[in-house]
């Protein structure tokens, strides 16, 4: 009989964590009555500022951390009732690179798999090794390897006993452009295969590029979670920048109605609400004013635009905060 698969990869009800503080005062939440489900299959972003509570959470299914309060489900598996097999559903890559130095690249994945009990025969050191560009490293010490190949090997080691759920938590910081690419490509061919990916990140990018669902979380509490698209709709905001032929020394009176500013002599910004204003109102404005549209360039609304509505949190966005390193 063919075991039915979940509808959520990963399903938690009123997850709470409260860390003791020192002195009298209140304990602090980590994570504050979260309800957050991840359709299997998906590739879903968490999103937030530092301290939000993204790896509390992701601490807490991985079995690492006791919760406070609320349901954790891995696969389908509630995590108090069958702890072994939900922790055998998920595979975590973690922020921390924690490698054991004087062990090769093959002796780590093997000893992971006996861990997670995985057959001899069944096991595909080298075939992951090989996924992630690691075989030519296979036999050095893991001591002697870059930074960014240690970091695919932190995915490797969390893929060899086949998880269905991969949890990558800040996979790329400190790897270069071209590694950051080759680890992204790997990832999204085990989406495909049907591998449901939980990414968190501070590269605002990657996560629009690369997700199709998002959450975001802010202060231990759920803020936003949609679908990408229905997501970057909300913010309801869009910007043209009209470039004249002539400069001029006044906006046309007939730009009042719109939020616009002459941020060059020839150029003219209009801020927008695409659901109640149409561009074409706009340019015929101008063009009534008896002014010539030399081009025109539009900004949509991004990620980063979302973000920062929801958290106000404009240092976590800037991509390339952490050094690039191999």
């Amino acid at each position: 009989m063919t075991q039915k698969l979940p509808d959520h990869a990963v399903e938690v009800r009123g997850l709470t964590k409260y860390y003791k503080t020192k002195g009298r005062r209140a304990e602090t939440p980590a994570l504050d009555g979260v309800d957050l489900a991840i359709p299997r299959g998906s590739l879903f972003g968490l999103l937030g500022p530092n301290g939000a509570g993204k790896s509390t959470l992701i601490n807490i299914l991985a079995g690492l951390v006791i919760k406070t309060s609320g349901t954790a489900k891995v696969w389908g598996i509630d995590i108090d009732v069958d702890a072994r097999n939900a922790r055998a559903a998920i595979g975590v890559v973690p922020q921390e690179l924690n490698i054991d130095p004087f062990f090769t690249p093959r002796q780590l994945l093997d000893l992971q798999a006996g861990l997670y009990a995985v057959p001899r025969r069944e096991r595909r050191v080298m075939d992951i090794l090989r996924a992630l560009r690691l075989e030519d490293k296979a036999e050095a010490y893991a001591r002697t390897l870059s930074g960014g190949m240690r970091r695919r090997l932190l995915v490797a080691k969390a893929l060899v006993h086949r998880p269905p759920v991969l949890v990558l938590d800040e996979p790329t910081a400190g790897v270069d452009v071209e590694l950051r690419r080759q680890l992204w490509d790997y990832v999204v061919e085990l989406n495909r295969q049907g591998v449901t990916v939980l990414l968190t990140t501070h590269y605002l990018e990657e996560a629009e590029e690369l997700c199709d669902h998002i959450a975001i979380i802010n202060h231990g509490k759920l803020v936003a979670h949609d679908e990408k698209r229905a997501l970057l709709r909300r913010l309801d905001a869009k910007t043209v920048h009209i470039g004249l032929s002539q400069a001029i020394e006044a906006l046309p009176e007939a730009l009042g109605a719109y939020h616009a500013e002459l941020t060059a002599p020839d150029c003219i910004t209009v801020h927008y609400p695409p659901s109640r204003a149409r561009i074409a109102d706009i340019l015929d404005a101008v063009r009534g004013a008896g002014l010539e549209i030399r081009d025109l360039s539009t900004e949509e609304t991004d990620l980063e635009d979302i973000f920062l509505q929801l958290t106000g949190d404009k240092a976590e966005t800037r991509a390339g905060n952490a050094s690039d390193a191999a």
